[in-house]
Parts: structure tokens; sequence; C-alpha cells
């Protein structure tokens, strides 16, 4: 068992990652922190932490804790996330990793100096769902990768923190990271050109931006990501395309879904449905990070991967005048 703890009380802890961390086999919530004890102490109570710190410095200093989860505001990664390398600590940080690619090669530097582990939180890349489709892809039942298109857009964002520019908000980071994740991970490769535009905000953040990326094997991939859907907060718009030379894959499973989900395959000798059946992807997360620490695997999100989706997400920003 890993004696794990949480910076922060962010509601991606409270309604996803916690309820991930009570279903994993090898995780023991051991320690909360939270910008003032009382919220931290409420926290113990409901979830069943051994201890409660009212700083973040505190939990960090404490030398029960094996792995250190962080689901703070994208400005506060870079921060906590050495300090909590320099202290020892196994890191699991939510996507984005940094605000840039120089950034997250910093940190990848001093979890290897330290001798941690640090993997990038995209609990969906650890699913069922998203192994079977990147299997499908490999196996050439629809030929050669030719062009994917994804799109993920959400709405309801007027007084949200994730709408400030100096907290790293705006769609791009907060959702476009999920659709150049899994372009990549489909293509397997980083890609070579990289181009963008948006609607800004006032604020100078953006609210929706489309991008185009274009790999050396010869694939090209589209992204569309907003924060402006409509005015029915509880809508979103999921959408993932595969093109190949002998067919497609199509699929309108939501990003992170768990449960039984099902994409399309379809080629000249027909049409095959795929159901998948897939389990709380923050449970899975952890556990993978966990068998990190016990037995020496290698983290399912390497530095590679996430330095490269980093610079990514820099050209998109710089072409779009972030």
């Amino acid at each position: 068992m890993v004696k794990w703890g949480i910076l922060g009380t962010a509601n991606i802890a409270r309604w996803c990652t916690i309820p991930g961390m009570h279903q994993a086999k090898n995780c023991e919530l051991y320690a909360i922190a939270g910008r003032s004890l009382e919220k931290a102490e409420r926290f113990k109570e409901e979830y069943g932490f051994t201890k409660a710190y009212g700083s973040y410095r505190e939990l960090v200093e404490d030398p029960e804790v094996q792995a250190i989860y962080i689901p703070l505001p994208n400005d506060l990664h870079f921060p906590w996330v050495k300090a909590a390398l320099e202290a020892g600590k196994h890191v699991l940080c939510e996507k984005p990793l940094a605000m840039n690619a120089a950034e997250a090669e910093e940190m990848f530097r001093i979890a290897k100096e330290h001798g941690v582990h640090l993997m990038e939180a995209y609990a969906y890349l650890h699913s069922p769902y998203v192994e079977s489709l990147k299997k499908d892809v490999d196996s050439g039942i629809i030929g050669t990768l030719d062009y994917i298109d994804t799109a993920f857009v959400t709405q309801g964002y007027e007084e949200d923190f994730r709408l400030h520019k100096e907290a790293g908000g705006g769609a791009m980071y907060d959702l476009g990271c999920y659709c150049t994740t899994m372009i990549m991970t489909l293509t397997g490769e980083a890609p070579e050109q990289v181009s963008a535009v948006a609607e800004m905000t006032d604020q100078g953040v953006d609210y929706l931006t489309t991008g185009i990326m274009k790999f050396a094997g010869g694939a090209r991939a589209s992204f569309t990501v907003g924060m402006n859907l409509g005015k029915n907060t509880n809508s979103r718009f999921d959408r993932l395309y595969i093109h190949g030379s002998k067919g497609c894959i199509r699929s309108d499973v939501e990003y992170n879904q768990q449960g039984r989900v099902s994409y399309q395959i379809f080629t000249e000798g027909g049409i095959i449905t795929r159901t998948v059946e897939v389990p709380q992807n923050y449970a899975l997360e952890i556990e993978q990070l966990s068998r990190c620490i016990e037995q020496g695997e290698v983290p399912h999100i390497t530095p590679e991967f996430s330095v490269n989706n980093a610079k990514v997400i820099d050209e998109v920003l710089r072409q779009i005048g972030f």
C-alpha cells in the first residue's frame, strides 16, 4: 500500500480522484492539505484521511507521505511539484502538468535527480477504451492512418477561475490537452507542424480554439475545444473520428467516460461495434503509479510524452496570441 497525500481540496479531487483512490487496491488515503485547516479537516472526516494539514508545506514535509497528488490551478503546478519532488515524494500532477514545455522539462529533471516518479494525470489515457482504440488503429483494420478529428466543447465557465489568464486558464490548457494527447496516442508520434486559430475573451484567454496537426508519418489531425458551447450549462460535445485507407472509426464517447462504452469500425466488410467495460479511470491511474513505486513499472504517461504535448500547447498558444 502506498501512502498518498493530496495537495488541495479541488473539486476534481472530491468528485473524481478521491473516489478513485477509494477503489484503488494499492492506495492508502493518508493525508489531505488545504488552504485552511478547517477545510482540510472536513475532507478528512468525509473521506477517511488519517491526517489533515492547514498548509501545503506541512503535507510535503510529512515523512510518512510517499506520493502526492496535485490538483491545484495550473499556475501552481510548477512550484508545488518542485517542492514535492525535492522532498523525495513521488508525484501525480493534474493536466496540464506545466504552463510551458520548459517547466515540464525542469520538473522531470528534478524528479530524475531525486530518484522519484513524476506522472501527468491523464486518467482517460489509462482507460481500456483508449487501449482498444489504439489496438484497432495499430492492427491495420482501417488501413493506413490518414486523418483524426476530435472535439471537446463545454460551457458554464462565466465565473470560473479556469478563465483567468494568470492561473493558466482557457480552452487549450483546460480541454485542448485532452484532444492533443488523444491524437498523439493514436498516431504514436509528436506532430512536426501545428497551426491554430481562436476566439479570445476580453481577458485574453481562448474561449474556442481549433488546431491542425501534421505528422511525419503522413497522418493529419484537427481538433476543436471550447468553453462556450451554449446556454445549457449541463451540456457538452465530444467527438472522435479516425480515418484510414481501408475504413474508419467513429466514437461519440465522452472523454474520461466509464461503464460500458462503444465505438464503431466501418470497413468494406461491414460495421463492427466494439463495446468495452471501463472501470473508474482515476482508480486506474492511481493504481498504475502506485505499481511504479512498489514494483518498478514505467509510468504510463511518460516524460517524453508530456514534454512533447507541452510543446504542442506552447505552439498553439503562440499562434493564437495567448
